[in-house]
């Protein structure tokens, strides 16, 4: 029976790190995956509750937090890749890039709702 393990580009070289930090890698990804689904559910509920506010800047708030709660998964995923690999490898870990686009998504949001309310 193969031992192969997906994605193979990240098991294929190196050794096994310990577990405990390959769990933390996982956990990490698993927490950015429950984030992305706030933000899906808070995009959402600016469109579904009809708010008094602003329609356009409300529909592009709710947008932008649709778009995020999509992107987020996959450029965590990346991220989870990319440090199991340089785990493996006993390289340094690589920068964490996930939190940025969150750091941009809810400044943007943040002024797009203040903006909404103070227009309506």
């Amino acid at each position: 029976m193969s031992r192969e393990r997906f994605p193979r580009w990240v098991y294929e070289r190196g050794s096994e790190p310990d577990p405990r930090f390959s769990l933390a890698n996982e956990r990490t990804i698993l927490a950015w995956i429950r984030t992305s689904l706030g933000l899906i559910a808070g995009g959402t509920a600016l469109e579904a509750l009809d708010l008094p506010m602003e329609p356009g800047l409300r529909l592009a708030s709710a947008i932008v937090l649709l778009v995020a709660g999509a992107v987020v998964p996959v450029v965590a995923a990346v991220e989870w890749a990319r440090t199991e690999r340089a785990m493996r490898e006993d390289g340094p870990l690589p920068g964490a890039i996930t939190g940025v686009v969150l750091v941009v998504t809810v400044s943007v949001v943040g002024v797009l709702v203040l903006l909404a309310l103070l227009l309506r």
